[in-house]
């Protein structure tokens, strides 16, 4: 699957459908980090972005 994401002046658009978008906090999890989301999502393929510190 072609997968088509523009960053035009810190826009993003996607040319692709998605069922929702959510925003989380990555914690502290062992010797890594974890982002929680609803277990509605499991084994589903998603996109991780991460956001510049303001």
């Amino acid at each position: 699957m072609a997968r088509k994401i523009n960053v035009i002046k810190n826009k993003i658009k996607f040319e692709e459908e998605f069922e929702v978008l959510f925003d989380k906090t990555i914690t502290k999890f062992g010797t890594g980090a974890k982002i929680d989301a609803p277990k509605e999502f499991i084994g589903r393929d998603v996109l991780v972005f991460v956001k510049k510190k303001t």
